[in-house]
């Protein structure tokens, strides 16, 4: 059986999620992140039939979904646009302080001595941050959760199409 218009269909189906998750990221983060770089996905044939497989940077589903803190639960919209709790949390450990004074530097933010007033340091500022994030979380931006609901919603009705045309194009006439 011909398969060519399944194939063109996932594709499709594949590119646009893949370009709305990287919209949305651009966005919220502005242009030109790793993540949004790191985002592809592939079509996969086997046995079975067709998958779409989606890959991103392994930190893409922290900032998709969310990470709770151990003072407040973070929740996020799945693909359905269910509601759900983040199935992340921080717990014992606080973001490393090195890697937030790079962020605050490249901000270019500095902080400030409540009593004194005067600048402190990146890495007491960074520690400061760490522990509001351990305690508060990160909240998720579903950035990819968003566009797979969309695309299956807007796809899901389309695909039937696809096996019909490929069916066809597969029959022969007999004589």
């Amino acid at each position: 059986m011909k398969t060519q218009n399944i194939e063109r269909y996932l594709n499709s189906f594949g590119k646009q999620v893949v370009n709305r998750a990287k919209s949305n990221i651009q966005k919220a983060k502005g242009g030109g992140t790793n993540l949004e770089k790191s985002i592809r996905f592939e079509v996969k044939t086997d046995a079975n039939g067709f998958s779409v497989q989606f890959f991103m940077d392994s930190y893409g589903t922290f900032v998709d979904k969310g990470v709770s803190g151990n003072q407040q639960a973070r929740k996020f919209k799945d693909y359905k646009g269910q509601v759900k709790s983040s199935p992340y949390k921080y717990t014992t450990k606080q973001p490393p302080p090195s890697i937030l004074a790079k962020w605050i530097s490249k901000k270019g933010m500095k902080g400030r001595d409540k009593k004194t007033g005067r600048f402190i340091s990146n890495m007491s500022l960074a520690f400061i941050i760490g522990r509001a994030i351990k305690r508060d979380g990160i909240q998720g931006i579903n950035f990819f959760q968003k566009p797979l609901g969309l695309g299956l919603k807007q796809f899901g009705k389309d695909l039937l199409g696809a096996v019909k045309e490929d069916i066809i194009e597969g029959l022969t006439t007999v004589n």
